[in-house]
């Protein structure tokens, strides 16, 4: 009977078990999908895409659209194609993520071991920005950047990106250092250690699972605003989400679909790129910040 009832209770595990797979091989077919779609669709030519199926691999492969995306398709006056607004965008979010974090990091830090009167309002403050709708800060921060001449500029939305980000890289940094032993810190400046030192000898070095954590969400968020992008940038400035949403809307005529699904994949390669490189770090920041917060 014993061997019966685990021979039944083996066969229940490994149907149990196919039947996970087989709905989790579903969800992942249910997902890909679109982005198969765009793939395929972006290596035919645009006399295919208009004759039928559009989930049929290319009879005629081609990557003339990538080619006219990154260079020559019709944004705005120029035709230019999206590789200028790929540079904008690489300059805009390198700082506002290195400076987001940066601040972020030395926020938690105070909020955790420099501990003052009224912190938790502060904290509490930073907390309600991460709930703030964009649209609210959009008329505030014009504003700003107008008083500040940056309207219109790269260094402009760095500046809007970092300040909107900072309310969740403090909140990141403020738990992963909230269980970090006093101890330490307290011994560093009996020895002498002043504010940075403690920062950058002790606390910094354990600070790379959460570090990737934020870099990795201020990247893809700040990659993939459009908002802040078409409401604060000028025609030198535009960023790459911007510029795929005038290469789409600037056509006339016959749709260009090949090349706005080409141009669509360049824009979301970055984020895509991060995610596969790191996102198991990812997880495993989140996890490590989860048990220490």
């Amino acid at each position: 009977m014993s061997a019966a009832t685990q021979d039944n209770a083996l066969q229940g595990s490994r149907l149990t078990r196919g039947l996970i797979y087989a709905a989790l091989l579903l969800f992942v077919l249910y997902y890909l999908l679109p982005l198969y779609v765009m793939v395929v669709n972006s290596l035919k030519p645009l006399d295919e895409i208009r004759s039928g199926n559009m989930l049929a691999f290319p009879e005629q492969w081609t990557v003339e659209p990538w080619q006219s995306a990154w260079s020559t398709a019709q944004i705005g006056v120029q035709p230019t194609g999206l590789k200028p607004y790929f540079i904008n965008s690489i300059l805009m979010v390198v700082p506002a993520v290195a400076l987001s974090t940066a601040f972020g990091a030395l926020n938690g830090y105070v909020l955790t071991k420099w501990r003052f009167k009224g912190d938790g309002i502060v904290f509490g403050f930073l907390l309600l920005a991460c709930f703030i709708p964009f649209q609210i800060v959009l008329i505030p921060m014009a504003r700003v950047l107008g008083i500040f001449g940056l309207a219109g500029t790269t260094s402009g939305l760095v500046l809007v990106h970092m300040v909107y980000g900072l309310g969740f890289t403090t909140l990141f940094f403020r738990n992963y250092y909230a269980a970090f032993p006093t101890e330490l810190v307290k011994a560093a400046q009996i020895d002498g250690a002043g504010f940075f030192r403690i920062f950058w000898r002790i606390l910094a070095p354990s600070s790379a699972p959460i570090t990737v954590v934020t870099v990795i969400w201020q990247f893809t968020n700040i990659w993939n605003d459009f908002l802040f992008g078409v409401s604060f940038a000028d025609f030198d400035s535009i960023p790459m989400t911007v510029a795929l949403n005038n290469l789409v809307s600037s056509s006339t005529g016959v749709k260009a679909y090949n090349v706005h699904f080409a141009g669509a994949i360049l824009a979301a390669l970055p984020t895509l790129i991060v995610y596969v490189v790191s996102g198991r770090y990812f997880v495993r920041g989140l996890m490590a910040g989860a048990v220490k917060g």
